[in-house]
C-alpha cells in the first residue's frame, strides 16, 4: 500500500505531461494539414542526377 504514495502521484503527473504536450501541439497548429502530406509523398520532385 506504501506503493499507492508514490505511484499516484507520478502517475498524476505523467498524465499531466502527456495532456500538456497534446495541447501543445493542437496550440502550434500541429494537426491542420492531414493530408498534405499524404499527398507530398506521392508527387516526384526529385531532380535527376546531372551528368558531371
Amino acid at each position: 500500500m506504501n506503493v499507492l504514495v508514490f505511484l499516484i502521484p507520478v502517475s498524476l503527473i505523467l498524465g499531466g505531461l502527456g495532456l500538456a504536450a497534446f495541447l501543445w501541439s493542437l496550440k502550434s497548429n500541429q494537426y491542420e494539414d492531414l493530408d498534405g502530406d499524404a499527398w507530398r509523398i506521392l508527387s516526384d520532385d526529385d531532380k535527376p542526377p546531372s551528368a558531371d
